[in-house]
């Protein structure tokens, strides 16, 4: 790799004793499509070839250099697929500013085709308020979704569920090209194609700028954009066992006054899951036992459509405007055994559950984008409005029989849930350049969410279906949130910082048809965010620090346990509060010429902090969402890149953290001190005839808080790609969790029950992917929407 990127920020390399200071700035692009080169070498050498300034360009491909000498000078601009370009100028005495232009880089076709072979872009660079992955052309993202992407991420895991957690923490906000989407929740990150995906940005300290969701910090994912004039787009099958299959078709069009861009996607997938729980209850001093076994065949069925356009009015006006669909259907079956027996492992019963599910849900999206640019480079408007409403209707059917002593049939049980939501989201940000290298920027937004939720279950007596353990209700959920912003940011030489503070004013109510609950909660808060940086030669020194909010996600908040299971349910909490964390994090970042160094330390400590909690009551546990005092955490992190040779890369992350809970519920107290330690080693290998082989290796410690303990938790994942047709395709084979490692065994004790457990909910799974490329220069064309406003 020729080029490692260790900064978006200008790197300057000062001259002592200057008198004159002279701003030399311009942009770098790409000569044929005119899109814009982040990242490019510039160097700046006077008469005598002596380097005085060297740098690279930002996202937009804009550079600047301050404080030059007087004198003719020579600037040379670089990057990896381009023949490099020079060009001299001369800095004259009284003229403080120098405006080069845009420069247009060719690329060349020798190198570009060796980049096919074995090169690509850093995987991190540091930025002043987040920490961006390139995703490259790992082999293990090439043939899943953006959940397989995720799990290549340095401090991000994935559950098998689909739970999204940054450094162990689940409360972290996922956005869609800086903006929320449906594709964010309920799993539905499935459905996004990995190789759609052009990098994540890993927020751990966000700016005012973002909402202030999410405790552990913000996941962004920027999806790719389409470069290329006139038609191009590619298409990708999938076939996968257990069935794993997909079509991913997409067809763009660009001109000088349209982009139109389009996504499809085509699904069908069985997950195989097996659960096993070993219990024991004691009651009145009598101990009983439970082995419950239960094997899961789910089927799940998706389609994805996404399409939209953007319209370019004039030289610094655009227009965007798009629909997103996302209809799924999920068919899922499972089988439960109970066998109970007393002291002595004596016999008592065993019972048998069939389960039918079908679940429906439809998903739809809106969007407009107005972005409106001026003369003066980073000045910008943009508006923003985004409407979504989804619809969902899941039924179960339930029979159970009793085995033994004696066979009986036990009376069906149905239920249904069904549950739609609205929301409309304004916003509108304004960034004002004051200078060449200070920013002033505010911005306001309103979300407004109306959700409603009906949950039915019904026992059969005879031919008539009654109302099953009073569940039957309707719940009613209305939130409004309106906030603004303001930031300023500046640099000093090689000292930069960023200055924002964020208000969000929150009303929620909550009400049910029978009046069981009726809340309305309004809380108004301030968020200050501070991020600092200091340039090195080939380094970045960072200390940030921000304010947070986790709210409770919808289904927390429901009241309604499915009656799947005998033994145990979930129930959500609808008086459960909102958390709040101050995050403190100090980062480093290290490049040589084959070798990255990224460590980190933080702390945070969140008040009401957020946790399940278990209960026994009338011979069945209950799991609920509640709020304690307050969790400590603090940890390091390090992550390291290694690029021995052009044909190998080694990525290896490490992040260890002690935490510290207190709190109380229900009388019992939940105070609880540990640590954990989490691991990632990842290698990619470059072989002859344009094979690519990757292997990642998972490793999460012992987990523990005052009620269960999880086991450690690893996993192992392979593959293997080949370019083919002159690189306009390629095919890939993966396995994600070979033999079956990824096993999450976990222990719950209470003063009268022992829970052991063992949850395998997705087998090993073999994929095999064909994608071909048509009109397209490299494997990056997928365009979204104008993310103008969503980095």
């Amino acid at each position: 790799m020729k080029t490692v990127i260790t900064s978006i920020l200008i790197l300057l390399i000062p001259m002592l004793g200057l008198s004159q200071q002279t701003v030399v700035s311009g942009k770098v692009q790409d000569n044929a499509n005119k899109e814009a080169i982040p990242y490019a070498t510039v160097s700046i050498q006077d008469s005598t070839l002596k380097t005085l300034a060297v740098g690279v360009t930002d996202d937009k491909g804009d550079f600047v250099f301050e404080k030059l000498p007087n004198g003719k000078m020579t600037i040379t601009f670089s990057y990896i697929g381009y023949q490099n370009y020079s060009r001299t100028f001369e800095i004259i005495s009284g003229r403080p500013k120098i405006e080069l232009g845009t420069i247009d880089l060719h690329t060349d076709a020798v190198q570009l085709n060796a980049v096919e072979i074995t090169g690509q872009k850093s995987s991190v660079s540091l930025k002043l308020d987040k920490k961006v992955f390139e995703v490259g052309k790992d082999v293990l993202s090439q043939n899943g979704s953006a959940h397989d992407v995720l799990n290549s991420v340095p401090s991000v895991t994935v559950s098998p569920t689909g739970g999204v957690s940054l450094r162990g923490n689940s409360s972290v906000l996922v956005l869609i090209n800086g903006r929320q989407s449906g594709l964010t929740q309920n799993n539905a990150l499935d459905q996004i194609a990995a190789d759609q995906i052009e990098r994540i940005e890993v927020i751990t300290n966000p700016s005012s700028r973002y909402d202030a969701s999410g405790s552990a910090g913000i996941i962004n994912i920027i999806l790719k954009r389409n470069k290329k004039s006139g038609f191009s787009g590619q298409v990708r099958l999938v076939a996968g066992s257990p069935n794993d299959s997909r079509l991913n078709p997409s067809i763009n069009f660009k001109s000088d006054k349209i982009n139109i861009f389009s996504n499809f996607g085509i699904r069908s997938s069985d997950y195989v899951g097996l659960y096993t729980t070993n219990q024991t209850t004691t009651d009145n001093g009598k101990s009983n036992y439970l082995n419950r076994v239960q094997n899961e065949d789910r089927h799940d069925d998706g389609k994805l459509m996404y399409f939209g356009a953007d319209y370019y009015i004039d030289e610094h006006r655009t227009i965007t405007a798009a629909f997103l669909k996302n209809a799924t259907e999920d068919d899922d079956k499972t089988h439960l055994l109970y066998n109970y027996s007393q002291a002595e492992n004596v016999k008592d019963s065993v019972l048998a559950r069939e389960g039918k599910s079908l679940e429906k849900r439809d998903y739809n999206q809106l969007e407009f984008n107005y972005t409106q640019t001026f003369k003066r480079p980073a000045k910008k408007w943009t508006i923003d409005v985004q409407y979504d409403w989804w619809n969902s209707d899941k039924n179960w059917n339930l029979s159970t029989q009793r085995l033994y002593p004696e066979t009986l049939a036990y009376p069906g049980i149905r239920t249904n849930s069904v549950g739609n939501s609205k929301d409309l989201l304004v916003q509108s940000d304004f960034v004002q350049p004051i200078d060449t290298i200070s920013t002033f920027e505010v911005g306001v937004k309103t979300e407004i969410r109306k959700v409603s939720s009906q949950f039915l279950a019904e026992q059969q007596e005879d031919d008539i279906w009654k109302i099953y353990q009073n569940i039957d209700n309707d719940l009613k959920y209305t939130e409004t949130i309106a906030s603004g912003y303001a930031q300023y940011s500046s640099k000093i030489k090689r000292f930069s910082y960023m200055f924002g503070l964020r208000t969000e004013f929150t009303k929620i109510s909550i009400t049910d048809s029978k009046n069981t609950y009726s809340d309305d909660k309004n809380y108004n808060r301030l968020f200050p965010s501070v991020n600092l940086s200091y340039k090195f030669d080939a380094s970045t020194l960072q200390l940030n620090y921000s304010k947070r909010i986790n709210r409770p996600p919808l289904y927390a908040l429901y009241p309604f346990n499915e009656v799947t299971d005998l033994n145990a349910q979930y129930v959500g909490n609808p008086d459960l509060n909102p958390s709040y964390t101050d995050v403190f994090e100090l980062a480093f970042l290290k490049t040589w010429k084959k070798f990255t160094l990224n460590p980190s330390v933080y702390y945070q400590w969140e008040s009401g902090y957020i946790q399940d909690f278990t209960y026994r009551e009338n011979n069945i546990f209950y799991t609920t969402p509640i709020n304690i005092q307050h969790e400590i955490r603090s940890g390091i992190e390090l992550s390291t890149l290694y690029n021995p040779a052009k044909w190998l890369q080694v990525n290896m992350e490490m992040n260890f953290y002690h935490f510290k809970q207190k709190g109380s519920y229900q009388d019992e107290d939940l105070n609880y001190e540990g640590k954990t330690f989490t691991g990632r080693l990842n290698t990619q290998i470059k072989l002859p005839a344009k094979f690519s082989f990757q292997g990642r290796y998972n490793f999460r410690g012992a987990q523990q808080n005052a009620q269960t303990k999880n086991d450690p938790l690893q996993s192992l994942d392979f593959g293997l790609s080949k370019v083919l047709l002159k690189d306009k395709a390629t095919i890939v084979f993966d396995v994600t969790n070979a033999f079956d490692l990824r096993q999450n065994k976990s222990t719950t004790i209470g003063d009268n029950y022992y829970l052991n457990v063992n949850s395998i909910p997705n087998a090993a799974r073999y994929r095999l992917s064909f994608v071909y490329r048509f009109n397209l220069t490299d494997p990056k064309g997928i365009r979204q929407a104008n993310n103008a406003n969503r980095n």
